[in-house]
């Protein structure tokens, strides 16, 4: 054989594993992209599943703050009508307290101008004017008992 014939031969053959490689290189490729593509759809299948389970975490956390929203209004309403009701309450406990003196009043006249009363005996039994305990509740009235 002669040179020539050699170099060609050499040639012919590095073209031939050129061409060898290259085809195997392309394979290669083409199946790592098809499997990309496979897992891609793969993916957005997955995606798609949990997308609807998505909405419906999404729908739940919309309830759970409407019914938040709900709580606090009614409390706010609780809370307004709480004080409405401690307001009333301080209303009428200073009307108590003024009935309560203006009734002491009255009760201190009646024994101003009683000619029966006697001071020394309420301050015995622990009155004051008026007939009213110093450490209580006025005492029970008693019945008068009338003759028809």
């Amino acid at each position: 054989m002669s040179t020539t014939n050699t170099v060609v031969m050499w040639v012919v053959l590095a073209v031939v594993v050129i061409v060898i490689v290259t085809a195997a290189v392309w394979v290669l490729l083409r199946r790592r992209t098809e499997r990309r593509r496979a897992r891609a759809t793969q993916i957005r299948a997955e995606a798609q599943q949990e997308s609807f389970k998505v909405g419906q975490r999404e729908a739940l956390a919309e309830e759970t703050a409407a019914n938040a929203r709900a709580a606090a209004a009614e409390a706010e309403a609780k809370a307004a009508h709480a004080q409405r009701l401690q307001q009333r309450a301080g209303e009428r406990s200073t009307e108590a307290a003024t009935s309560r003196a203006e009734l002491d009043e009255q009760l201190e006249q009646a024994d101003r101008i009683d000619p029966d009363h006697n001071a020394d005996e309420d301050k015995d039994a622990g009155r004051q004017p008026g007939g009213r305990r110093q450490d209580g509740p006025p005492p029970p009235q008693e019945a008068v008992h009338r003759e028809s």
